[in-house]
């Protein structure tokens, strides 16, 4: 890996450095997170207060003596209600955020997102299928998750044998690309042949498909930690080889990585992660656009910052847009997709514009 920094590569696009040391990007990472968790904690049609959650939160650390002066209700709304799902917000915006970063480097594209590959579609239709034919419990259920991820893994795999037999292995992974869009078409079709025949479930499947968190509870985060875990793990120890990967194929053979194998490793772990965070949040679209591109645009388009980053921004950046949905015509609550698109599809205009399709900044 050092040789890989030292050589020069002839055809390799140049890529703009890092604004500032990479320890105060991460700083700073870190502490837009810190306040998105203390946001999504604080506000609520609850109030309260910032004191009185701080004494909270000391009183589970041992030898402070520390005592709560929140009352059993308060500390209910606190533990069970807003705390799962800043954590599950966080959780998901982080793999969302990485998936996307990853795909952009893997595939040298910098429209590509976290359902490139057809995750959204499969995912869409198992729990299409898991609504329509579940009973009156599969929408809070613990079946929905689990058809909406195995619809998500199928379609993937589906994905990678018609890219295979398309000669993705040779092609740089375009293969893989158009494979996706032509599993994509056809999971949608059928998800709409379903829906057409069960009208009743449309509300239950647009609203799944929006994305949530307001149903989110600590069963939805332990779901998903393991399969974040592995998949984000995974991710930060390729990060150095994935810089390489982004000079292109012949690039990096020449310096000994063996490209299919290190294609695949990354493609399996952000899909995974990525089939896990929307079996249990439903299809938030932009977030694997719109933060990787951020973070690549402020400190610079090395993989070994954009991607820790984009899941620290990832992670505070959703549960932003979640306290944006729940207090922004409350009390009702926004599909917390809508608010994703909202400010993710001027800022996908905005790429489109300059990056002219011409790859990766």
């Amino acid at each position: 890996m050092a040789q890989a920094e030292r050589l020069p590569v002839a055809r390799a696009r140049p890529r703009r450095s890092a604004t500032g040391p990479g320890w105060a990007w991460g700083l700073g990472a870190a502490a837009f997170l810190v306040g998105a968790i203390a946001t999504g904690l604080l506000v609520g049609p609850v109030d309260l207060g910032a004191g009185a959650i701080g004494r909270e939160l000391l009183s589970h650390v041992p030898f402070l003596g520390v005592r709560s002066h929140l009352s059993p209700d308060e500390s209910a709304i606190l533990w069970q209600l807003r705390a799962p799902r800043v954590a599950l917000g966080v959780l998901v915006g982080a793999m969302l955020a990485s998936a996307g970063a990853t795909y952009q480097g893997v595939f040298r594209n910098p429209l590509a997102d976290p359902y490139l590959l057809g995750v959204a579609a499969g995912a869409g239709l198992g729990a299409t299928l898991a609504i329509a034919y579940g009973g009156g419990t599969a929408f809070t259920g613990d079946l929905l998750p689990l058809a909406a991820f195995a619809g998500g893994g199928v379609a993937v795999a589906l994905t990678y044998v018609v890219g295979r037999s398309a000669g993705a292995g040779r092609g740089g992974g375009a293969a893989f690309v158009l494979a996706g869009v032509t599993v994509t078409s056809f999971f949608t079709a059928v998800q709409t042949f379903f829906q057409q025949r069960h009208a009743d479930t449309l509300q239950a499947v647009y609203s799944w498909i929006l994305g949530r968190l307001d149903t989110a509870g600590w069963h939805d985060v332990v779901l998903l930690l393991p399969y974040a875990g592995c998949s984000l793990t995974a991710l930060l120890l390729h990060r150095r080889l994935l810089d390489v990967l982004s000079l292109g194929d012949d690039e990096a053979a020449a310096l000994g990585v063996s490209v299919g194998r290190l294609r695949l490793v990354l493609v399996v772990a952000a899909t995974l992660g990525t089939a896990a965070a929307v079996a249990v949040s439903g299809l938030i679209g932009f977030l694997g656009v719109i933060v990787p591109h951020t973070v690549r645009l402020l400190a610079g388009g090395s993989y070994r910052l954009v991607l820790p980053l984009s899941m620290l921004v990832g992670g505070g950046f959703l549960v932003f847009a979640d306290v944006i949905a729940r207090t922004a015509i409350a009390p009702g609550q926004l599909p917390i997709g809508v608010v994703t698109a909202f400010f993710g599809a001027p800022f996908f205009a905005i790429v489109l514009r300059t990056s002219r399709l011409g790859g990766p900044s």
